[in-house]
């Protein structure tokens, strides 16, 4: 499966986990790896027909980020906004990216806990993230189970580390894309007279 990872982290160079995590993506052979800070650094405008040639190579499109006040950085909120433009990805003739898989990549610095009702985030991150599902929904991507590393603070060296190979196992795993799965489990029981309930 080819995989792109568009990611972008405001402050790499002192970051504990996303750093970590590219470094890794980068030696990965189906995983193409565009960190936005390094490519549209200073404010340069974002070249909207390369950034398209790269969504059609791939399969499955990871958007990796800190988690900052609740959403993402400004820089991949602008790649939103510049790429997935009208006619392309959405609205008429809009069917680019009809079929592929997005997935949401996430560095948490508050605890798991503190993302429940009651608690002092109020609200879960699948919540939180309903505006990434929605954006899916609307540019016809199938909208994947999100991957979340929290209390990253906290953070032995020996976790983060650890969070490489579960965070690459994620992304790598097609039977997160439960459609698929149903599909292909159908074909299956009609080849066979026999169906286990």
């Amino acid at each position: 499966m080819e995989i792109l990872v568009i990611a972008t982290h405001p402050d790499l160079k002192n970051s504990r986990v996303n750093k970590v995590w590219l470094e890794a993506l980068k030696k990965e052979r189906n995983i193409t790896v565009r960190f936005l800070d390094d490519i549209y650094n200073n404010k340069k405008n974002i070249d909207i027909e390369l950034e398209k040639q790269f969504f059609s190579k791939a399969e499955r499109v990871v958007f990796q980020f800190p988690f900052y006040w609740y959403s993402m950085p400004s820089l991949l909120r602008e790649y939103f906004d510049k790429v997935l433009e009208y006619g392309w990805a959405y609205g008429p003739n809009g069917n680019a990216l009809k079929g592929k898989e997005f997935l949401v990549a996430l560095s948490v610095g508050a605890p798991q806990y503190s993302y429940t009702g009651g608690s002092y985030n109020n609200f879960t991150i699948t919540e939180l993230l309903r505006p990434l599902e929605a954006t899916a929904n609307a540019v016809q991507m199938e909208y994947l189970p999100y991957f979340a590393l929290f209390d990253i603070p906290r953070l032995s060296d020996e976790k983060i580390l650890n969070s490489v190979i579960e965070y690459i196992e994620h992304i790598n795993n097609e039977k997160l894309n439960y459609r698929k799965v149903l599909e292909k489990l159908k074909k299956e029981n009609s080849e066979s007279s026999f169906i286990d309930l």
